[in-house]
């Protein structure tokens, strides 16, 4: 991964607190997922922050729930593939 976009650390660089969820592989292709949160009222939303060696794709704020948990609840309904068909949209 560009050192730009991940830290030593292993966190997101535009997206500090976004908490690295796993990877999508396929072929030679391989892709680590991310998701950031933020308060929004009494609300939390979230995003997801797809990572490939040479490139970065970020969803809209695609989760609005009450909590954090909630929303990596909401995330682990979706497949790969359905994750896949995401970062396949957003490119």
């Amino acid at each position: 991964m560009e050192p730009s976009r991940l830290s030593s650390s292993g966190q997101l660089s535009d997206a500090p607190s976004a908490r690295h969820l796993g990877d999508l592989a396929r072929s030679d292709v391989s892709w680590g997922v991310y998701l950031e949160t933020r308060h929004h009222g009494d609300t939390v939303a979230g995003r997801l922050h797809f990572l490939s060696d040479d490139a970065v794709r970020t969803t809209g704020w695609i989760f609005l729930e009450w909590s954090e948990q909630e929303i990596i609840n909401r995330f682990n309904d979706f497949s790969p593939l359905e994750l896949w068909r995401v970062v396949e949209s957003l490119g």
